[in-house]
């Protein structure tokens, strides 16, 4: 019974150590790609405050032409 429960308690720290480690490489990915210009989250956030049927478009869809042809 003792070792199941040595078992859970490292179980437990190296899943907690993974997740936090993970969120952290998650915050990292955010701020890279908004500090060199691939995603502005700014636009993002704003969405909750204007969401209006009539609203603008934030980002088109990439049609087969325009992938293909660069």
């Amino acid at each position: 019974m003792e070792n199941i429960r040595e078992f859970q308690a490292y179980g437990y720290f190296f899943l907690t150590v993974f997740l936090a480690i993970t969120l952290y490489a998650y915050f990292f990915h955010l701020y890279k790609s908004e500090k060199t210009g691939r995603r502005n989250y700014e636009k993002y956030s704003k969405l909750a405050l204007n969401d209006e049927i009539g609203g603008e478009i934030l980002e088109r869809k990439a049609t087969k032409e325009s992938v293909c042809n660069g």
